[in-house]
This record gives structure tokens, C-alpha cells and sequence, in this order.
């Protein structure tokens, strides 16, 4: 018997462009399987800001944008954390990191 195809048994609904219909399907395998489709292999750094827009999500609702997320990085890293933001994530805050932590895409945001 073949093993199932990790993304068809394990991943929630995704819309045309890969985001979760609901964020509320999300867990730690799916991200990462979506941070695998990324190119990207999370490590503690990675999992800290995908935990903070999980939490920012569960109290405001809506996914957090790239300047809260720099001022929660800024904590840690410091003056560096912009820059910090776009390594981890390099293709951009809303088309990596709101789709690696399970949000919707935000409908207003470019994809930078």
C-alpha cells in the first residue's frame, strides 16, 4: 500500500493561491508542509513570528501586517528586525508569512 500524499490527507481547504479558507484549520504540520512549498525550513526564529501572528490573529481577528510583526521582532532583534523579517521570509510578509501561519490573504495588501 502506498503512504498517502501528505498535502491531500493532512492540508485544510486552500484558495486559488495556496492560503487557508480558515485559519482556525491551521497547525504546525500544515505550516509545514506550506513552509516546504516556499523553500523555506523554519527553525526558532521562523516559528516566533508565525506563533506571533497566530496570537495577534486570535485577539484582533484579522492577520497581523508587516509592522507589528517588525515591532514584535524588534523586542528580540532589535534595529535589524526589518531586515531580519525579510530574510526569514524573502518573498514577502503577506505571500509567505500570512500563508505559512494559516491566515487568509489579506484582500487590501500587495504581495510584498
Amino acid at each position: 500500500m502506498n503512504a498517502p500524499d501528505s498535502i491531500d490527507t493532512l492540508m485544510a481547504e486552500r484558495d486559488a493561491e495556496g492560503y487557508l479558507v480558515e485559519p482556525g484549520d491551521w497547525n504546525e504540520e500544515i505550516a509545514n508542509v506550506l513552509a516546504k512549498e516556499e523553500n523555506i525550513s523554519l527553525n526558532d526564529d521562523h516559528w516566533d513570528v508565525i506563533r506571533f501572528m497566530r496570537e495577534y490573529y486570535e485577539e484582533h481577528q484579522i492577520a497581523a501586517d508587516a509592522r507589528f510583526v517588525i515591532k514584535h521582532l524588534e523586542e528580540r532583534m532589535g534595529k535589524d528586525a526589518r531586515k531580519k523579517l525579510f530574510e526569514l521570509f524573502p518573498y514577502g510578509h503577506v505571500k509567505q508569512t500570512c500563508k505559512i501561519a494559516g491566515m487568509k490573504r489579506p484582500r487590501a495588501w500587495s504581495t510584498g
